[in-house]
Order: C-alpha cells, then structure tokens, then sequence
C-alpha cells in the first residue's frame, strides 16, 4: 500500500493491524500477507489500486542530518529533509534510502520506494561507483593519491578496493569508490596522510546531482536505467 502510494508504511501498517483492510474479502491483520496480480484490496470497504511503478528521488542531503535511526542531538534524519520538500502525493509513499551519508557529509542521496532497487544500488557486487570531493585544506601532488588507485590498508585491516583519485582544485581531492563500507573516504584519506575538512557526494553511477542543497527531484525512467544500471518495472 505504501509503494502504491495509497499511504504512508507506518499508517499502512496500523490500518491494517486495526483491521481496516481486506484481502479478497477476508480481514487480513498482518502486513505483509502475499498477493497476486488478481487480489482485490479494499480499505473500509472501498477498493484500493496496489498497482504501482518503480519510483527513485535524488536529494541533496544538508549537512547535519543523519541517514537512519532518530536523531539523538535534534538535527533530524534525511526522511525528516525530504518530507519538507515533497508534495502531498509523494508522502503517501513509503521511501526506502539507498545507503547513507555521514551526519556531516553532504550531496547525492537516492530513495525510492523499491526494495529491488536498493539491492541493485547498494550490492558489492554490482560495482556501482560513488563520486565524492574532500576538501583537505592543501594542494596534494598526485603521487600522493597512488596508494588509493592502488587500494589502501585502513584501520581495520582490510584492503579497499582501488579507487580513482585525482587533485581537484587548490585544496579537495576528487575520489570514486565500487563499495561502500563505514566512514571510507575519510579512512581511506586518512590511510594516504590526508584530513577530511569537508566531504560532498557528487555523483552515483552516471548520475550528477543537479538541484541545491536541501532540494530534490524525481529521476526519469530512462535516467534509472541508463544512468543507474537499474530497469524500473510496474508491479500489480
């Protein structure tokens, strides 16, 4: 119901466990009961259209909120961002974020309301690349980035993967990974004698941020697919 957009997870689920939803007209207390394609929905009594398309915002994240979970020090999540920004027919939709940023690291942030997405975006496997520009507050030769091309030992022992790593301006350093582990661009900075003053996600796949901070927009089904690897599909 929530990818449908019918209404949002948590309401979804109440509405159903309060006994508001049936299923081919039988009470159904439990959210995750199975459908078909021919299973009829109704919502107190009046029929509910489950059919649904695979749907992916991009939001530039603000500094200062966190990517899961509550917010202990008051400064809110991603979700509390981009429900501030989203139409009224969008919040309906239950969103899913497709990994995280750090609390203080800023830029490209994708949601969507498929889980087969987020598999696709954030599997190891699939190798998709992750832009991202440091700010380090000096000018780094680029021979001091060979070991990050190479692959690098970070604090806890494992090799990264190689990275592309090239100077980018008077004081940042441009670097692109294929995974996605704790912290890894300020570790894998760390490792090669450099500090993090500020970090901003630029770019997920062949996909370039392009509104302002705080701001979002939703991506076209061609940008999902020949930018994101990713055929979007309609459900039932």
């Amino acid at each position: 119901m929530s990818r449908a957009g019918v209404m949002p997870l948590d309401e979804a689920e109440k509405a159903i466990r309060d006994g508001h939803v049936r299923l081919d007209g039988r009470m159904v207390v439990e959210p995750l009961a199975p459908l078909t394609p021919t299973s009829k929905v109704t919502l107190d009594g009046h029929p509910v259209s489950l059919k649904w398309r695979t749907l992916v915002l991009m939001l530039n994240k603000p500094q200062g909120v966190i990517s899961h979970g509550r917010d202990p020090e008051g400064g809110g999540t991603v979700f509390d961002a981009l429900r501030a920004v989203l139409p009224a027919e969008l919040l309906r939709i239950g969103w899913h974020a497709v990994g995280r940023l750090d609390r203080d690291t800023t830029g490209l942030l994708l949601f969507t309301n498929d889980e087969r997405f987020v598999a696709h975006a954030t599997s190891p496997a699939m190798h998709l690349p992750k832009r991202y520009v440091a700010r380090v507050g000096m000018k780094v030769p680029n021979e001091k980035l060979e070991p990050l091309r190479r692959g690098v030992l970070i604090d806890d022992g494992e090799m990264t993967r190689p990275a592309k790593a090239r100077p980018r301006g008077e004081d940042s350093v441009e670097l692109t990974l294929t995974e996605g582990r704790f912290h890894q661009v300020k570790r894998m900075l760390n490792a090669a004698g450099l500090p993090t003053l500020a970090l901003h996600r630029e770019a997920v796949g062949e996909l370039l941020v392009d509104v302002e901070i705080g701001a979002y927009r939703a991506l076209s089904d061609e940008e999902i697919e020949q930018k994101l690897g990713f055929t979007p599909r309609s459900g039932f």
